[in-house]
């Protein structure tokens, strides 16, 4: 199933439709005419409509003629959009980016002509480095399909669909987690004496340094490179204890945890 041959439909070009449709568009897997996307207020989507994409208000237009319809909207707004489209919603490939719609409840809202698949991007969408996880029921072929749609957007990883909520913290939420941890540290480099847009400067690429050695190196633990940084008496293993054992890690997990038993809450 090649993507260049699917009509797309986008309901709900917020700011997660609009960033996946930039995505799409700067890959060149798609065509701009083979896309529409659909907003109440059409507004802000004309320039989109001036690089040929087809925008619209009219849900059950858009989905007609879709092969693959991708919904990013709220999951209250779920029930009522497919009441709209339900007619015309028949043989395609749904892409879910709903937080906390589990695959089954899906399934029974779009009926069992449809083929379902959640993807749970992170906000990173907007500069390409999303880390998106994916469950599905669906076949390797549309599986393959969403991820050569998110690809384009970052990195895909297909998990099972019980994991989904872990996900959505570790990877949506993450993201916060993560530039709160950017911001400390930027004001630790204040403290020092650096100016702010110094300090985050120096934070913001040693944190991305620190990921590539993980990510493009040989999958090394992030101990081994932490030993790298580290010598007997040094500045670097004092920090560090100190930072354990005022609860650094500690810290972060329970914050994982917190978030993972309020998304099961909602």
């Amino acid at each position: 199933m090649k993507l260049t041959n699917k009509n797309i439909t986008i309901i709900g070009a917020g700011n997660l439709g609009l960033s996946i449709t930039k995505g799409l568009l700067k890959s060149g897997l798609l065509h701009q005419n083979k896309l529409t996307i659909t907003r109440r207020k059409l507004d802000e989507l004309e320039p989109f409509a001036e690089k040929g994409i087809t925008i619209t208000s009219n849900n059950k237009e858009a989905v007609q003629h879709a092969d693959i319809v991708l919904f990013a909207v709220q999951p209250q707004q779920l029930s009522g959009i497919i009441n709209e489209v339900n007619e015309v919603l028949t043989g395609k490939l749904i892409i879910s980016t709903l937080t906390g719609v589990k695959l089954k409840v899906l399934q029974k809202h779009v009926g069992s002509n449809n083929r379902v698949v959640r993807a749970m991007p992170n906000t990173a969408l907007a500069v390409q480095q999303s880390m998106t996880c994916i469950s599905t029921n669906a076949s390797k072929e549309d599986t393959e399909l969403v991820q050569s749609i998110f690809s384009v957007l970052g990195k895909t990883i297909v998990i099972e669909d019980e994991l989904m909520q872990a996900a959505t913290v570790l990877g949506a939420s993450g993201i916060a987690f993560w530039l709160r941890l950017i911001r400390a540290t930027t004001q630790g480099g204040i403290q020092l004496g650096f100016d702010a847009p110094e300090a985050q400067k120096i934070a913001i690429q040693t944190c991305m340094g620190a990921a590539s050695l993980l990510q493009n190196g040989s999958n090394a633990h992030p101990e081994s490179e932490i030993d790298k940084v580290t010598t007997p008496k040094g500045c670097t293993i004092s920090g560090l204890n100190e930072m354990e054992h005022k609860g650094m890690s500690s810290a972060l997990i329970q914050g994982l945890v917190t978030s993972f038993k309020k998304i099961n809450e909602l």
